[in-house]
Parts: structure tokens; sequence; C-alpha cells
């Protein structure tokens, strides 16, 4: 319990005590956008850093010679936990923002350094104005600004951490429309800081695994029509792999 008592003051106390930062952020925005995301991103992996020292958690990168340095990319992964997103920030090269529901926009402060941390957000519920986000995407991407989505919709809470939930096949449109590629993320063990044993706040050993790029435009035919299908097994092989897992153990996991 005291960790979740010391990250969650944490995380309250740099909201209240950043209202100048934002200041300073948003007046540097008007002459220097570009300068703007980069201090922002920089204040943001400080303070998750910060949290997750905190937390006691350790992180074990594996792929990253996948990721593309010379263009922005969709990172697609597996969700199972708040803390998926502050081990993403932290593992990433360059700028990169989140695709998060809509209801986050409401929350006040945070909503601001999402939006600094370059995060889209997704009204579920309203077609159109998810239409407005996708093409929100396609030119953040377009711009060099990288985005990652999470096509199970919400987070998984199955014990077995490869059963996903099917992968909405419209959430790779970011990457169908700019031509950008998809690099599919497999993570294991963030479930097991936090959302396994609410409201305590454990010590885990996370695994962020980023397999090869993705060029949809590349895949065979078949594979094309169901990208999000496609993109599902090579996520579900990595963690699978990294559990040390065949399709026999799998079926009989118990965590």
């Amino acid at each position: 319990m005291i960790r979740f008592i010391f990250v969650a003051a944490t995380i309250i106390l740099f909201l209240i005590f950043s209202i100048p930062v934002i200041l300073y952020l948003w007046l540097t925005g008007k002459k220097n956008p570009g300068l703007r995301d980069e201090k922002s991103i920089a204040v943001i992996r400080g303070v998750f850093k910060t949290l997750l020292f905190m937390a006691g958690v350790k992180i074990t990168v594996k792929g990253k010679e996948n990721i593309p340095t010379d263009r922005a990319v969709l990172y697609v992964g597996n969700h199972r936990s708040y803390f998926d997103i502050l081990v993403g920030y932290m593992t990433v090269p360059g700028l990169m923002g989140f695709v998060a529901k809509k209801e986050m926009e409401k929350i006040p402060l945070l909503s601001i350094w999402m939006k600094y941390g370059n995060c889209l957000f997704l009204d579920r519920k309203n077609l159109k104005e998810g239409l407005k986000t996708i093409l929100k995407g396609i030119e953040q991407v377009k711009s060099g600004i990288s985005v990652w989505i999470f096509p199970e919709g919400t987070r998984n809470r199955n014990q077995n951490p490869t059963d996903l939930i099917s992968f909405k096949e419209g959430s790779l449109k970011i990457a169908e429309k700019s031509g950008c590629p998809v690099i599919p993320v497999a993570m294991t063990g963030t479930a097991e800081v936090f959302e396994q044993h609410l409201p305590f706040i454990r010590p885990s050993h996370v695994t962020i695994e980023f397999g090869e790029p993705i060029y949809l435009k590349e895949l065979e035919p078949e594979l094309r029509k169901f990208p999000g299908a496609y993109t599902e097994k090579r996520i579900k092989d990595m963690l699978r792999e990294q559990l040390g897992l065949d399709n026999s153990q799998e079926s009989s996991y118990n965590g």
C-alpha cells in the first residue's frame, strides 16, 4: 500500500505543480510547436521514469532494432495495464502518442499533458468523430510523430496473457492510409504491477518486445484483407515465445 500512496501522491503533486510548466509549454508552442513537443515528451518521460522506479518496475527491451529511425510508425500492442503506457513512452525513440478513450479528455490537467504527449482521443460510440481521430492520426504520422494503438479496445483482464481480445480490423486504418510500417508490440509483466492485486502496487519485471515491421501493402492479398487478425497473430506468437509456452501449455495456462 505504501508504494501505491507514493505513486498516487507523486501523480497528484506533479499535476498540481506542473501548471507553470504547462503555461511555459503553451507559450513555447506558440512560437515553436516542435520544440514544445520535444520538451513535453522529456518532462513526461522524466515523470514516468520516476513512477516506474517507485513502483519497482524493471524493464527488458527486445527488438528495438526493428523500429525504423527515419520515419514515424504505428505501434500496435496488447493491453493489460495502465503501466503499458508508461513503459511504452520510456522505451520508444522519438515523438509518439497513444490513442486514448474520449473520456480521458475530461480529466483536468491530465488531459493537457496527454495532448502535449501527442495523444489522440477516440470516441468509440460516434463513428463520425472516430473517423476524425483516424484522420488526425494519419496527419500525425505524416508529420513524423508515431502513434500507438491498443486494438483490443480496452484493458484485457483475461488470466491467460496470450488470450487477446479480437483486434478490430479498422484499427489499422492509420497505417493503411499513411503507408507507415506497423510495429507489433508484445508486453508481459505490467498487469502484475497493479491490476492483478488492486489497490497494491508490487515490483515486477516487464518485458516489451518490438517485432519486425509489417508493411500492409506488401502482405499477401488474403492477409491484406484482415490486417488486424494478422497483426494479432504476430503478437500472440511473440507473447508465447516470451512466456516460453507452446500451444498445449497455453491452453492450460494458470497465470
